[in-house]
């Protein structure tokens, strides 16, 4: 059986995202290794405490030879505008989370609001991701 170990966000400092995710969001450290022989490439990953199965790659930006100028200016300019990817976040109490994220600094964009599928807020990360928090509405399946 498959399952998610680890996803990524682009982020345009490691240090800003590390500080976001762990300071104000509440997640932990995973990993943090910098690799000299790869042009000192640094592995950051957080998680949701309680959660140790999954991680998210907090990865910079690459430059040359990985990809070349155009390419990572055109990422950054897709991130600040909150479509370079997604992330959903999921808790029992969203306006909650909500008050509680705010009062770390966190700017939402969107708050709370009842849909059909559950309460449902949005926020985005110092790179400009864009993130979904939801209370989700158990629905039969079927």
């Amino acid at each position: 059986m498959m399952r998610i170990s680890t996803t990524q966000l682009w982020v345009h400092d490691q240090d800003e995202a590390l500080a976001f995710w762990t300071d104000k969001v509440g997640m932990e450290v995973r990993e943090d290794v910098t690799m000299p022989e790869m042009g000192n490439f640094r592995w950051l990953t957080v998680g949701p405490p309680g959660q140790d199965d999954i991680a998210v790659v907090l990865m910079a930006i690459p430059g040359p030879p990985m990809m070349d100028e155009a390419t990572a200016q055109q990422l950054a300019d897709l991130m600040g505008k909150g479509w370079a990817g997604t992330m959903f976040l999921t808790t029992d109490d969203v306006r909650a989370e909500h008050a509680r994220l705010s009062a770390a600094g966190v700017e939402f964009t969107e708050t709370p609001e009842e849909r059909p599928y559950g309460i449902d807020a949005g926020f985005r990360d110092p790179s400009g991701n864009s993130i979904r928090l939801t209370q989700l509405i158990a629905t039969p399946v079927g």
